[in-house]
C-alpha cells in the first residue's frame, strides 16, 4: 500500500509539474515574436515527453501487478525464503541462491511467463532492477501473446 501511496503523490506531482510547465510554453507562444514561439513550443514538448513517460511507467505497473494477481490466484508466487540482515535488508548470499535457482526455472520453461515473473522478482531481490524490468516485460508479452524481444 506504501509504494502505491509514493507512486500516486510522485504522479500527481509529475501531473502538477506538466501543467505548470505547459502554462509557460503557451505563455510563450501567446507572445508571439519568433524566439518566445520557438521557446514556448519546445517547453512543451516536454511534457508531453513526461505525460508519455509516466502512462508507460503507469501502464507497465498495472499490467506486473495483474499478473501477480493471477499468480496469487493459482498459488504460485514466489515464496519470500530470503535471508535477512539484523537491519531488516536482504543477505546478498541468499538472493544470489535464489537468483539462480529462479535462473534455472526460466531456462527449463521459457516460454513460461511464471517462470518469468519469478526471476523478475529475484532479480529485483539482487537489486538488479534494469534486468528485473525487462525480466518483467518479457513475463508480460508472453502473458499477452506478443511477440518477445531477446534479454
Amino acid at each position: 500500500m506504501r509504494a502505491k501511496l509514493s507512486y500516486a503523490i510522485t504522479a500527481a506531482v509529475l501531473v502538477f509539474y506538466f501543467v505548470l510547465v505547459g502554462s509557460r510554453g503557451v505563455m510563450l507562444i501567446q507572445s508571439g515574436t519568433l524566439i518566445t514561439v520557438t521557446f514556448g513550443v519546445a517547453v512543451l514538448i516536454l511534457p508531453v515527453i513526461g505525460v508519455w513517460f509516466l502512462w508507460k511507467n503507469t501502464q507497465f505497473v498495472r499490467r506486473a501487478n495483474a499478473l501477480a494477481a493471477e499468480l496469487d490466484a493459482e498459488g504460485g508466487l514466489p515464496v519470500d525464503e530470503l535471508q535477512r540482515t539484523p537491519g531488516g535488508r536482504i543477505d546478498r548470499d541468499s538472493a544470489d541462491k535464489v537468483f539462480a535457482k529462479r535462473r534455472a526455472e526460466t531456462e527449463a520453461a521459457p516460454d513460461d511467463w511464471r517462470s518469468w515473473f519469478r526471476l523478475a522478482v529475484a532479480y529485483h531481490d539482487a537489486r538488479d532492477t534494469p534486468r528485473a524490468r525487462k525480466a518483467m516485460q518479457r513475463a508480460i508479452a508472453l502473458h499477452d501473446g506478443r511477440p518477445v524481444q531477446q534479454l
